[in-house]
């Protein structure tokens, strides 16, 4: 009886413990991740106020299933999972927490917009999983001792504006300036940009500052209360022709300038 009970005890451990080896074995990649496949996520505003990026995010789908169409990674295909979250900050949370959780992916990659990885930076390092090359400049991305696991891609938008103020202050170096800036970290990262940039002249050059709210239908009030002074300056790509429509319905000399983050370089406004 007694050899009967050990050998059923000694079996049972074989078994957990092959199968413990098996599990093991198996594990040999992270959540998202096999040898055949690599899943990764992505959430873009294709509807709402900022659309206008959703080409990004087109152009990055075409590019991974080129990719794909050539063999993949190391014999890996990369299953892209894309979301729309219309530049909602809400929206955002839950998608990710869909690609995450149900979808399981391995790491989020060129999230788009700040709000949107603002919304999701905390709950992506709690649960490890990378918040990879975030589409925004905004200084809080850059913050690897608080958030290991997110990496900022575009350029510092402080630093931006300060390169604003430097090509303002070679070339306009009288200029009276209106800021128009988004109501949120990217839009007043770039006013403290321009700001340092300016350095003491920014008290005395700077004659006019407003924001508006992504949800807004228009900025007309906005643009109004800047129709006196020499420079608009906008912050997003649905936000930069408006202010050029509306100063044509606006006593404002053809010399102004409005200064974009989405420009190539500073347009006049006629």
């Amino acid at each position: 009886m007694k050899d009967g009970v050990f050998h059923l005890v000694a079996g049972t451990a074989i078994v957990i413990a092959l199968s413990t080896s098996s599990a093991i074995a198996q594990k040999k990649y992270d959540t998202g991740a096999t040898d055949t496949e690599i899943k990764i996520g992505q959430t873009v505003p294709f509807s709402g106020p900022a659309s206008a990026y959703a080409t990004i995010g087109k152009a990055q789908a075409a590019y991974i299933k080129m990719v794909n169409e050539q063999g993949g990674v190391n014999g890996r295909k990369i299953n892209f999972i894309q979301y729309d979250d219309a530049y909602s900050p809400p929206k955002a949370v839950e998608q990710v927490r869909k690609l995450v959780e149900s979808d399981e992916v391995l790491l989020t990659f060129q999230l788009i917009g700040t709000p949107s990885n603002a919304a999701v930076q905390k709950y992506l390092n709690q649960k490890k999983v990378p918040q990879l090359f975030a589409a925004t400049g905004a200084s809080k991305f850059t913050d690897p001792k608080n958030f290991p696991w997110t990496i900022g891609f575009n350029p510092n938008y402080q630093t931006e504006g300060r390169i604003y103020a430097r090509y303002i202050l070679t070339n306009y170096p009288n200029a009276k300036i209106g800021i128009l800036y988004q109501n949120d970290d990217l839009g007043r990262d770039y006013v403290t940009g321009l700001k340092a940039g300016l350095g003491d002249r920014a008290a005395s050059m700077i004659v006019a500052e407003t924001s508006y709210e992504v949800s807004d239908p228009t900025i007309d009030s906005q643009i109004v209360q800047l129709k006196t002074v020499g420079a608009i300056w906008c912050s997003t790509p649905r936000r930069q022709n408006s202010p050029r429509r509306q100063s044509r319905r606006l006593p404002i000399s053809p010399g102004n300038r409005c200064i974009s983050s989405t420009s190539t370089r500073p347009r006049w406004v006629r």
